[in-house]
């Protein structure tokens, strides 16, 4: 299937070893989501080519829709550069590619699309792709309102649908966007999770980790393995995090006296 060249992703990859860069532009250049990607060896260049990108705009041939960045780096490092990315009125969207797994917070903090830890594995690397291509492609969707309270409006190729949300099994944060899963697939929205946890708390939600918001209707098990805590949503495990074990072992306890 061809896809449309208007949704394919343009790309910056960042890293000061010549080996990882050349690795990780051979991978993205495989990819068909993937319109055109180059390389650069530390942040002054890569600057210097986002600059070149602001200065033809968002639709012009040196545009930049994501950046693939390491996070060690000689000078300023990926989590400073992705700070000044994030002072940009329309900002490009952010990969951290990187060995050190202690970043992660951060870097989710600095609204990354996704971390992805070295050596780079090309199904891995495809995930992170395909989360920002369909952050692209998700810019124009609808602001966020819900006037119906019972189903919200997502956009799929200039169609909108209504997706009930007692169907909504759980709510992946995204950055400022957020993944709605239910049993039949999922769909971004431009809607925090925070707004999402306030505006569905009376109908059965509840936060079990900074990125993730799950129905407590629909959690069908919850397992504790070695001061461990997770919960089963369908086929899917989802880590509880230490903050939101006890209030969330508490509402599923009430929930079953009554």
């Amino acid at each position: 299937m061809l896809l449309d060249s208007s949704l394919m992703l343009r790309a910056l990859a960042v890293d000061d070893e010549p080996p990882s860069l050349e690795e990780l532009l051979y991978l993205l250049q495989a990819d068909p989501r993937v319109k055109s990607v180059e390389g650069a060896s530390d942040a002054t260049e890569a600057l210097r080519r986002i600059n070149r990108a602001l200065e033809c705009g968002p639709d012009g041939e040196d545009a930049i829709d994501v950046i693939f960045l390491d996070i060690q780096m000689p000078g300023l490092d990926g989590l400073d550069m992705a700070r000044l990315l994030a002072g940009l009125a329309k900002p490009p969207l952010v990969v951290f590619v990187t060995a050190h797994e202690g970043f992660a917070v951060q870097a989710f903090d600095l609204k990354a699309v996704d971390y992805v830890l070295k050596p780079v594995r090309r199904e891995r690397l495809a995930e992170a792709v395909r989360r920002a291509a369909e952050l692209k492609e998700a810019a124009p969707l609808i602001p966020v309102h819900e006037p119906d309270p019972d189903h919200i409006p997502v956009e799929l190729g200039g169609v909108t649908r209504f997706v009930a949300v007692e169907d909504i099994t759980h709510v992946e944060a995204q950055g400022d966007y957020a993944r709605l899963h239910t049993e039949q697939g999922s769909h971004l929205v431009r809607i925090p999770l925070s707004t999402l946890e306030e505006r569905w708390r009376s109908r059965g939600f509840v936060r079990i980790h900074r990125r993730h918001l799950v129905a407590l209707g629909h959690i069908s098990e919850l397992r504790l393995d070695a001061g461990t805590v997770s919960v089963l949503v369908g086929p899917v495990e989802l880590q509880v995090s230490r903050r939101h074990a006890r209030e969330l072992r508490e509402l599923l306890m009430r929930r079953t006296a009554s």
